[in-house]
């Protein structure tokens, strides 16, 4: 199984060496320009999440009115 995993990779890696620069580049960019999208969408949904955990409440936040 993994020897036909890595045979798969190697023949993968083989065509995209011999392709011309401007093609590895679009391809490149085709793939990781969404894929880095996604992450970036992601980190900022967890960090909104995790902010909205620590923050105070609004009770909190506001001292009393006299």
């Amino acid at each position: 199984m993994f020897a036909g995993l890595a045979n798969w990779w190697d023949n993968a890696e083989l065509w995209l060496a011999q392709l011309w620069f401007p093609l590895q580049f679009l391809l490149v960019i085709a793939v990781l320009g969404p894929l880095c999208l996604g992450v970036g969408w992601l980190i900022d949904r967890i960090v909104d999440r995790v902010a909205a955990w620590l923050r105070p409440s609004r009770d909190e936040d506001c001292p009393p009115r006299s």
